[in-house]
């Protein structure tokens, strides 16, 4: 069971948002959306009537909770989630969803259009360098050569850490 689950405030757009994320991730789902009703005497309640106040999602697995809140919080990529893909492929089709609308930075890092940053990585990035038999040399190696990447390139990442054995 999943003891930690990350909570997400949106502004707004909290159904868009699900609904985006579940199309963007395969194996994906929204589990429970619990609407304003209009009369629990929430202040300003009545003009969201039927908006989402909270959801719950899932995301490859990982589930999620939102908010609807509003404008009192604002995002920051200071919070990301980090996805890692076994193929290039998988990973280049969630990065193109992301980035349609987002901003995208440097080492597989995306901010999509509702302000969620995450950071979209080859499986073979965390082997790499969690390897015990890797040299320094490897390892620095690896560091350059995804340093100056936008979008992480899987083979690329596994050449530099080969050719510096």
């Amino acid at each position: 069971m999943q003891k930690i689950t990350p909570f997400i405030w949106f502004q707004g757009n909290a159904e868009e948002a699900m609904n985006y994320y579940i199309s963007t991730f395969k194996n994906s789902s929204i589990t429970h959306i619990e609407r304003y009703a209009g009369n629990q005497g929430i202040p300003g309640e009545q003009e969201l009537e039927g908006k989402v106040l909270t959801g719950v999602f899932e995301l490859m697995g990982q589930t999620f909770m939102c908010l609807d809140g509003g404008p009192q919080f604002e995002m920051s990529g200071a919070i990301s989630f980090l996805i890692e893909f076994e193929t290039q492929a998988e990973l280049d089709e969630v990065w193109d969803r992301l980035v349609d609308g987002g901003k995208t930075q440097q080492c597989g890092w995306v901010t999509d259009k509702f302000g969620v940053t995450w950071q979209i990585t080859p499986a073979n990035l965390g082997r790499m360098m969690s390897d015990s038999s890797a040299t320094p040399e490897q390892k620095k190696a690896l560091m350059e050569a995804m340093m100056p990447m936008v979008k992480l390139d899987a083979a690329k990442l596994e050449e530099a850490f080969e050719a510096a054995k």
